[in-house]
């Protein structure tokens, strides 16, 4: 296994355990259809949340919320659309972005921001 794909494997973890910490109730992990992947699929109240994690290490330039540019948020829209489409719910969508600072391997800072980009 890659580096690149250890610290984003450890980043989707110490996200998923962030939620859980504020009761969100996780629901998939790395769905993917073939527009896209999410990270992660989390419900907390009548929210549901696609979370898209990015992970960096502290010497990086730029913050990680940075690489989702437009051409990634289409490709999580579509995906989730596909996910809602095979999962019916009324639940509100939203679309989060949490960014994992990593600090030889330690987490530095997690930074979740909700309702990062949008329809």
């Amino acid at each position: 296994m890659n580096i690149k794909r250890v610290k984003g494997d450890a980043g989707e973890e110490l996200t998923v355990k962030w939620l859980k910490r504020r009761r969100y109730k996780i629901l998939e992990r790395n769905y993917s259809c073939r527009w896209g992947e999410i990270d992660v699929i989390a419900q907390k109240g009548e929210v549901l949340c696609f979370v898209e994690v990015k992970t960096r290490a502290a010497a990086s330039f730029g913050r990680p919320a940075e690489a989702v540019d437009a051409r990634k948020q289409q490709r999580i829209l579509k995906t989730a659309n596909v996910y809602l489409a095979q999962h019916p719910c009324d639940f509100q969508p939203r679309f989060d972005v949490a960014e994992v600072v990593l600090d030889n391997g330690k987490c530095q800072e997690i930074n979740y921001i909700e309702n990062a980009f949008g329809e």
